[in-house]
């Protein structure tokens, strides 16, 4: 049986300026009450007030969500929201809201808003609007048992959420969604082939164009990077798709999206041991972020030009499988001596962004669950980030801070290449051995990436999982990066 996308959940969003005077909403109604953290005896204003005082004086410090059962019968959630919210803060919140709201089964929630300040009333709406569609939406599963219904139907606004964009919130919902559907799906559900043709009929729907460069036409090009790790792969699948937006209007180059989309991993012959290979079906992860943020862009009405671009692979192990020390080309010429083929990622996206900056966009950023050293580094808290303008540092940490996905960047110095030099080659691969293998991922890579086109490059091995969920995420597979995408495209749009 064949798993089928299904998007955004159905949601009715309803705002109204007027709170109701009596709070009385009826079976099947919950209720979320958003009350400032530095004030929080502006429940006296409430029709509640005295049931309120009492029960919560039981939880005089708590930063969590306090869950009751209203005077009247609602289910009921209180929030105490800080000042000065940030992105990352209100959608751990709006999860740690929502999601017990949804398991009671209620038909519709009630957001009442006692928040003086606007911002942080429109970032909680937003923020509870997202964190409403990952919890409604359902990762794939291979039964042909029905999958779980659930009952919410609206979530109804009351107080001042003029303001709110809802359509961002379910823009970068419906894109997060994507990628946690595809990287959720097992290998045999998910091969490059397979992949391909999904992304081409999305392309469809969608109004993209698409072009595939298949192994005949990479061989043409001499894209020895890339095909050193499809080189065992008993199929012929793999290749790197192009798809474009383009809105009605537009100009100019395009701004470019780059996705690593190994969709399994053996580690070559560098074989993975034990449990290595666990997991490794999401080893795609990137693509699926750089395709959900194209589809959110597109769900915008962005109106920039986009290019996004998947490498599509399998690393296998065989007979025909590449090994260490073998020397490979790449597309611009730059020669590459393989010191583990477990390190297969640079090796396609290297060709891909070789392939990219011929067309020379505005500006790429690539997403890919590169290193473990960049999960040493950061934790599985935020993604890692290196650029190659040094001006872009703290306007790529705002624009994390802003959406909620918080990425944090490392240094790009050229003196990191005296450690990747090779007695055979132009360079190698990676180190031998030693620390910092993010950032000397990172220095491979920028050799492919024309010195004109500012690029960013993001390690997310560090976000693409965190155990019971990360900021509105409620599974432990996050879909991290659509937001960031979302918001670094419209910063790199406006300079």
């Amino acid at each position: 049986m064949k798993p089928e996308f299904s998007g955004l959940p159905q949601l009715l969003l309803q705002k109204d300026q007027s709170i109701p005077a009596a709070w009385h909403f009826g079976p099947g109604a919950g209720v979320v009450l958003l009350v400032p953290d530095a004030d929080r005896n502006a429940i006296r204003s409430t029709p509640w007030a005295e049931f309120l005082e009492q029960r919560l004086s039981a939880y005089p410090d708590t930063d969590n969500p306090v869950f009751l059962s209203s005077p009247t019968g609602e289910r009921t959630a209180v929030a105490f929201v800080p000042d000065h919210l940030d992105g990352f803060k209100a959608l751990t919140q709006a999860r740690k809201v929502i999601g017990p709201l949804i398991s009671e089964r209620l038909e519709q929630i009630n957001v009442i808003s006692l928040l003086g300040d606007a911002l942080s009333t429109n970032a909680m709406a937003e923020a509870l609007v997202a964190a409403a569609h990952a919890a409604l939406f359902q990762l794939p599963r291979i039964t042909d048992k029905p999958a779980e219904s659930t009952d919410l139907k609206a979530i109804s606004f009351f107080g001042d959420f003029d303001k709110a964009d809802f359509q961002y919130a379910e823009a970068t919902a419906e894109g997060n969604n994507l990628a946690r559907w595809l990287t959720h799906l097992p290998g045999n559900y998910l091969t490059p082939g397979i992949y391909r043709d999904f992304a081409e009929s999305l392309a469809s729907q969608e109004g993209w164009q698409a072009e595939f460069y298949d192994r005949d036409q990479l061989e043409e090009l001499g894209a020895g990077a890339f095909l050193s790790v499809v080189q065992a792969s008993p199929n012929r699948d793999a290749g790197i798709l192009h798809l474009q937006y383009r809105p009605t209007g537009a100009e100019g180059k395009p701004l470019a999206l780059v996705g690593k989309g190994i969709c399994f991993d053996t580690g070559g012959s560098n074989l993975k041991v034990g449990g290595g290979m666990l997991g490794m079906h999401g080893d795609m992860q990137g693509s699926a972020v750089a395709l959900g943020t194209l589809l959110a862009v597109t769900r915008l009405k962005f109106d920039q030009p986009v290019d996004c671009w998947l490498a599509l692979a399998e690393n296998h192990i065989g007979s025909r499988a590449v090994k260490c020390n073998d020397v490979v080309t790449a597309l611009n010429g730059t020669t590459i001596e393989l010191i583990n083929t477990d390190a297969e990622g640079r090796m396609v996206l290297a060709d891909t962004l070789a392939l990219v900056s011929r067309g020379k966009p505005r500006a790429i950023i690539d997403y890919a669950t590169l290193t473990g050293g960049v999960v040493a580094a950061l934790g599985q808290r935020m993604a890692g980030a290196i650029t190659n303008r040094r001006q872009w540092v703290e306007p790529i940490i705002q624009a994390g801070e802003r959406c909620g996905e918080r990425v944090w960047p490392f240094p790009y110095e050229d003196d990191y290449d005296e450690d990747l030099k090779s007695k055979a080659a132009d360079t190698l691969q990676c180190r031998t051995e030693g620390a910092g293998d993010h950032i000397y991922a990172a220095r491979l890579l920028g050799r492919f990436v024309d010195k004109d086109i500012g690029w960013v490059h993001v390690d997310m091995a560090s976000s693409g999982t965190h155990k019971g969920g990360l900021a509105h995420i409620p599974t432990d597979l996050q879909g991290f990066g659509v937001r960031f995408g979302v918001e670094w495209l419209k910063t790199v749009a406006n300079e």
